[in-house]
């Protein structure tokens, strides 16, 4: 069974300063991960977030990839993922076009339903239910591969009508930059199965909080399951496919027993249940490396995300895994 190389990204969500921002991206690139991510939250600190267990979301996701991008010469940037809610479609496939242009072809576009309703409830953003935000989300897809083919655009779909104009500019890489569907349902996966480049495995995030249900969902039997439902979208591309994912709780550590222990009490979970969950990572590199190659084995996932949370230093802490694994 051939598997795809692996590939490391560090997602950022705050920072204290300016400087560091920039130090942060420059390590980065210097420590070999593949990938620097943002997320597309607009909420910071507050009442209208702190019940979701989210962490805030400090800069805007598109000036800062369009930084981080001048900024470095080889390191992939993107945000993991847009939430195809949060502005109107032409703009954000239009800004995509011209950041992979410009980049020489170093653009990933990441792209979700939304989830989170209090941050749409705290701008007086219409939540509509989910039958409507997937419609609205699978137009967008295919009106980001109409522009990015850069021929005459006609779309006369439930939401987006465009006609009478070309896609331009011509993104570097061919056919487009790699698009990337996140989400943990069975119609976001099976559709992503069919339609993405990168398909990122996610809770099932129903609740609109990060707690319990969406850990339950994320379990490894859950991740089995969430497999398949990609297999069946995809069909005979799915060796074509990057299979990615967010080890949220990723903890270096040489008491790896105790440790998801302690984190599987507040969750109502056994500690073998988080040595085994699919988005934690907990043990000493040698270990962490060891099960990032059995995951591999099981599932096919190659493509990892570690969180930057402006205080962990997580860009350093992982950085051993990086360096023994990347591209192998």
């Amino acid at each position: 069974m051939s598997h795809n190389p692996f590939r490391f990204s560090l997602q950022s969500f705050n920072t204290d300063s300016p400087k560091n921002w920039r130090n942060l991206i420059a390590k980065t690139e210097a420590l070999g991960y593949s990938t620097f991510f943002l997320a597309d939250h607009f909420l910071s600190s507050g009442p209208a977030l702190d019940s979701t267990g989210h962490p805030p979301q400090m800069l805007g996701a598109t000036p800062a990839i369009a930084m981080a991008l001048e900024q470095t010469s080889t390191l992939r940037v993107g945000c993991r993922v847009f939430c195809n809610d949060y502005r109107h479609p032409i703009t954000l496939i239009k800004e995509a076009a011209t950041m992979d242009y410009l980049s020489d072809g170093r653009y990933e576009f990441g792209l979700g339903a939304g989830w989170v309703q209090n941050e749409y409830d705290a701008v007086n953003l219409p939540f509509d239910e989910f039958p409507v935000r997937y419609g609205r989300f699978t137009e967008t897809v295919e009106a980001y591969k109409a522009f990015m083919a850069g021929e005459p655009i006609e779309i006369d779909g439930e939401t987006l009508k465009w006609s009478g104009f070309y896609g331009t500019p011509s993104p570097s890489q061919n056919p487009h930059p790699p698009i990337m569907i996140g989400g943990g349902s069975k119609k976001i996966l099976t559709y992503a199965g069919k339609n993405a480049d990168i398909v990122s495995l996610n809770f099932n995030n129903r609740a609109g909080v990060i707690g319990a249900d969406g850990m339950n969902s994320g379990l490894a039997a859950a991740t089995e399951k969430k497999i398949n439902w990609i297999k069946d979208g995809a069909g005979d591309r799915f060796s074509d496919i990057e299979l990615e994912i967010g080890a949220y709780t990723t903890i270096v550590t040489d008491q790896p027993l105790a440790t998801a222990t302690a984190f599987g009490e507040a969750l109502g979970m056994s500690a073998e249940d988080i040595m085994q969950h699919p988005h934690c990572l907990i043990g000493s590199v040698d270990f962490i490396c060891d099960e990032l190659m059995r995951r591999r084995e099981q599932y096919g996932i190659s493509y990892v995300a570690v969180m930057d949370d402006g205080t962990n230093n997580m860009v350093d802490t992982f950085a051993p895994v990086v360096a023994r694994l990347a591209g192998k």
